[in-house]
């Protein structure tokens, strides 16, 4: 056993690694235009919150991986609607670290979801983030978490950040990381619909949103120091004067419906609200957690559905590592 690992029940069975990986907000996000390899540029800050995707991976005797998937936690999430196939993202963290590892086997992964699904809060990454981290526990593969942040580059931008956590600036198309301290808990009120949002179609609608209004954005996008400033000193106020999301107008273009979401949220009394990411998740702002807990129940009250979350929180993290 590994020091700081909680050891489950030690059985006959197989060896089985339970890991937790967190969603995310992007509290800042600016958006430069379409590059020639089909992507953009952003600029964002993001903050690891405390609603966690887990995984357990367990040996199995049959080579390849398979996927399970349960839900727990009070949102209502489509289960149906993940595919459990090779196009999982936590499958595909998996095949490729066995290619890198000299001592992979089969391996089961059982997805616990918590993090809303197509939400723009990077469910999806957090769950490949704890499938990289769990399986080279399991094939005792030795890389380092920074090692393992590279592999997960080829998994999608919003997985590095997934394994380290807290708060970080992410530049290119997000997967350049610099960490950014933050240590003082902001509150956060989720707000969750019971739909999801393609990601490439929000950046398809914000670059005809700007086509039809004749702006043109900077190819490289910055992060306005004062976000970080706001962050590094856990002043909710002032951050709330800075929340942006340039995917923000997009998203509403797509589901209008997230205006009342917004208008909801202001009236149960959020210092503000931003969509997350590419939507359709929006997740507001409180003063302390006492705030966030009436604002979460006057917007449950209205028939929403919520979650109260802090962050920053930690990244990616063995659970517990066991003998089935």
């Amino acid at each position: 056993m590994v020091a700081g690992r909680t050891a489950g029940i030690r059985g006959t069975g197989p060896r089985a690694v339970r890991v937790k990986a967190p969603g995310k907000i992007n509290v800042s996000l600016r958006v430069g235009p379409p590059r020639e390899d089909g992507y953009h540029s952003v600029a964002s800050v993001y903050l690891a919150v405390s609603l966690y995707e887990e995984i357990t991976a367990t040996v199995t005797d049959e080579p390849g991986v398979t996927v399970t998937v349960d839900g727990q936690g009070s949102l209502n999430l489509p289960m149906a609607e993940i595919p459990l196939d090779s196009s999982n993202l936590a499958a595909q963290a998996a095949s490729l670290l066995a290619e890198l590892s000299e001592n992979s086997t089969g391996v089961h992964l059982n997805i616990t979801k918590r993090v809303p699904i197509a939400g723009g809060m990077g469910g999806g990454s957090a769950d490949a983030a704890a499938a990289l981290l769990a399986c080279d526990a399991l094939w005792n593969s030795g890389f380092s978490r920074d090692e393992l942040a590279k592999i997960a580059v080829d998994l999608g931008a919003d997985v590095p950040f997934a394994l380290i956590g807290g708060t970080a600036v992410g530049l290119g198309v997000g997967e350049q990381l610099t960490p950014a301290i933050s240590k003082t808990p902001l509150h956060w009120v989720l707000v969750t619909s019971p739909f999801g949002l393609s990601t490439p179609a929000v950046y398809r609608t914000l670059d005809d949103l700007r086509l039809a209004a004749g702006h043109e954005p900077p190819e490289l996008p910055e992060i306005d120091p004062q976000v970080l400033g706001a962050m590094r000193a856990g002043d909710a106020h002032a951050l709330a004067e800075l929340l942006h999301n340039d995917l923000q107008d997009a998203a509403l273009e797509l589901a209008p419906g997230l205006r009342d979401v917004l208008d909801a949220g202001k009236e149960a009394g959020a210092l503000a609200g931003i969509v997350s990411g590419s939507g359709p998740t929006v997740a507001f702002l409180a003063e302390s957690a006492d705030h966030g807990e009436t604002i979460d129940a006057l917007l449950a009250s209205t028939g929403l559905s919520t979650e109260l979350v802090s962050g920053p929180a930690h990244g990616a993290r063995i659970v517990s590592d066991y003998i089935a």
